[in-house]
């Protein structure tokens, strides 16, 4: 699905979603505060919300946004020790302040927010924490992220399921929660999984057709129908303890339309405009990246409303800024997380993203990053890279999505239906366009590949696709460079069209379902079938970091056949303390493929013995410098040789 089309399908939710009003729902936790009531006569000033809530010491002094009634004409006071407040400023409604605290000397503490006005006083409390120590590990290449989207994975407490049930509405609320991921931890690790990335667990206020994450109410809660804030630590602490590492999905480019400040927002120019006056966001994003290109021009990506309705905050502003940069902090240490994924990643200004790595490589110099970069251009791709400056700017992003692998994969293993005698189905040979475009990016080593994720159809709903084709394109997910992505469900083989369809329940993840694929006597043959693949890879390179490193040789390619040396070091070749290299060979042909191959002045020249891992059941060995690979109809095998 292309950028205007997922805008669409967005638009279409979104438009049914802002219908719903905005509520304060019950308090998250001890320190929620009751919200404040506006009367018509002037009254005590009120305060309902503190953010953040909490901070640490150790940590930049930071920036408090207080929510209230009647603050104008406030005076600002805080008792604690070693605590001051050293600037603030009220919002002309008298809704708002900001409070700069300082807290270089200070220690853990409680602290009271006092504010007076003529008409009397109140206060706010505000705690500075001691951290916890935290590894923030990042992931890297040689690590295999799985993507879950919460609601649809597993009803792990069904006293936070809506009432009544919501499960036969394809966007309604399904009951998925953090205790349902926990209690499947065993599953995926079993399945090869390192890294989990669950999409934002941010609260969306329960509204409806909100299940997905990406419509935030309140960027300091965790979502009431995934848990608390206990629960996802607590999910985080298991995964550590298994040497697992958690990605948070993070979204500094909207919010929903239901949030508070889409009515009331804490400056005027908190948003690129208004809900009455704004531009509608735009995928064009090669104006981004032509240098010729007027900012008029350009606005349209970076400042227009996502989908039409979803406020777009303004990173220019100093105060959101700021106030995103310490949201992205406070997810970080409350949860031990050890990277961020960054959704809709080239509708932010790239000067917002500098900032925010400027500060997290401060403070965690190992946490990693992951941008979404919807596009099948490695030229619009690589632009976004961090480690490279483009037009003056180096965003610091880690990696991005490896979106253009994405849409070649997917052409080269389920043909369009579009395909033509005028216009040939190209199959495998469009990877190597891909590629071989690999120089523009510092790090394509880093590129985190995949086949399938929540924003489009799953694989075997694509036109053409079969069970041997998405066999063999995890096959080429487990074995190019990079770091591959598995949207949960496909190694079951789930299927499931454009949103909402791709987002269907897992089996067995929830009350009632007629088989429970997180086992292996409740899968369906077919599941059994792939899901013992896709384990039986993902656990060998598991075991073979080598076949995971940044190096990879392409021997042969063209429209059905595909074969490609991944080695730690290709320019030894074979022989004695070389190290194992890996031979990947694919035929995607429903016909028999011999491949001859000479090795001379190739990775494996000096290679002579073939041990069989994958897909193959019996050693092979070259004679002279001629390697012969008899590969069956849609069949994909893993060899190595260290001789």
């Amino acid at each position: 699905m292309n950028g205007s089309r997922r805008l669409l399908a967005i638009a279409a939710l979104s438009l049914a979603y802002v219908a719903s009003a905005y509520a304060v729902g019950a308090p998250a936790d001890p320190d929620q505060l009751p919200p404040c009531v506006a009367t018509a006569t002037p009254a005590s000033p009120c305060i309902d919300k503190v953010d953040p809530p909490n901070w640490w010491v150790g940590l930049p002094s930071p920036l408090l946004l207080l929510h209230g009634t009647n603050l104008l004409g406030a005076k600002f006071s805080v008792l604690g020790k070693d605590v001051a407040i050293t600037q603030s400023e009220i919002v002309s409604s008298g809704h708002y302040a900001f409070l700069w605290l300082a807290t270089k000397s200070s220690l853990p503490q409680a602290l009271r927010i006092r504010v007076t006005t003529a008409a009397g006083s109140t206060e706010a409390h505000f705690r500075l924490d001691r951290r916890v120590p935290a590894a923030h590990a990042g992931f890297s290449p040689t690590d295999m992220m799985y993507l879950i989207m919460t609601d649809r994975f597993a009803d792990g407490d069904p006293s936070n399921d809506p009432q009544p049930s919501e499960r036969d509405q394809p966007r309604g609320w399904h009951g998925g929660d953090f205790r349902g991921i926990q209690q499947h931890l065993d599953y995926l690790q079993q399945l090869g999984v390192t890294t989990l990335w669950t999409t934002p667990v941010y609260d969306n206020d329960g509204g409806a057709q909100a299940y997905h994450g990406y419509s935030a109410t309140d960027l300091y809660r965790t979502d009431p129908h995934f848990g608390t804030l206990a629960d996802l630590r607590q999910l985080s602490d298991s995964l550590h303890r298994r040497s697992m590492k958690l990605v948070l999905d993070t979204v500094p480019n909207h919010l929903g339309a239901a949030h508070p400040w889409a009515a009331d927002p804490p400056t005027p120019d908190w948003f690129h405009g208004t809900r009455a006056d704004h531009r509608i966001a735009s995928d064009n994003f090669p104006t981004i990246i032509d240098p010729h290109a007027t900012w008029e021009q350009r606005r349209g990506v970076t400042e227009g409303w996502f989908a039409n309705v979803l406020p777009d905050l303004n990173q220019e502003n100093p105060l959101v800024r700021l106030y995103l940069i310490q949201n992205a902090i406070w997810w970080i240490e409350t949860t031990g997380a050890d990277g961020l994924r960054y959704d809709t990643f080239p509708y932010v200004a790239r000067s917002f993203w500098v900032a925010l790595d400027d500060q997290l490589r401060v403070l965690y110099p190992h946490l990693t990053t992951v941008g979404e970069v919807y596009n099948g251009s490695p030229v619009i791709a690589s632009y976004f890279a961090g480690g490279v400056t483009r037009d003056g700017i180096d965003t610091g992003l880690s990696t991005p999505f490896d979106f253009p692998t994405f849409f070649a994969l997917r052409h080269a293993l389920s043909p369009p239906e579009s395909a033509s005698e005028k216009t040939p189905h190209r199959g495998l040979s469009v990877l190597e366009d891909v590629l071989g475009q690999d120089w523009l990016y510092p790090h394509p080593e880093r590129l985190v590949t995949f086949i399938g994720n929540h924003d489009t159809a799953r694989f075997l709903s694509q036109p053409g696709a079969t069970v041997p084709s998405l066999k063999l394109a995890f096959l080429l997910l487990a074995t190019l460079r990079g770091m591959p992505q598995i949207y949960s469900g496909d190694e079951v083989a789930m299927r499931g069209g454009e949103d909402p369809d791709n987002r269907r329940d897992f089996p067995g993840g929830f009350p009632g379902d007629a088989h429970n694929a997180f086992t292996a006597a409740g899968r369906t043959p077919e599941q059994a079938d792939v899901h013992d693949w896709v384990a039986s890879l993902f656990q060998f390179r598991l075991h073979h970091p080598d076949l995971a490193n940044d190096q990879q040789q392409d021997l042969f390619i063209d429209d059905s056949a595909f074969v490609y040396v991944r080695s730690a070091d290709l320019h030894k070749g074979c022989g004695p303390g070389n190290g194992a290299h890996y031979l990947v060979a694919i035929n995607d042909s429903d016909q028999p493929r011999e491949l001859t191959l000479n090795l001379d002045r190739t990775a494996l020249e000096g290679c002579t013995n073939f041990k069989a891992h994958i897909g193959e059941s019996s050693a092979q060995r070259a004679t002279g410098s001629q390697l012969t690979l008899e590969l069956p109809p849609q069949h994909g095998k893993i060899l190595s040789s260290d001789n």
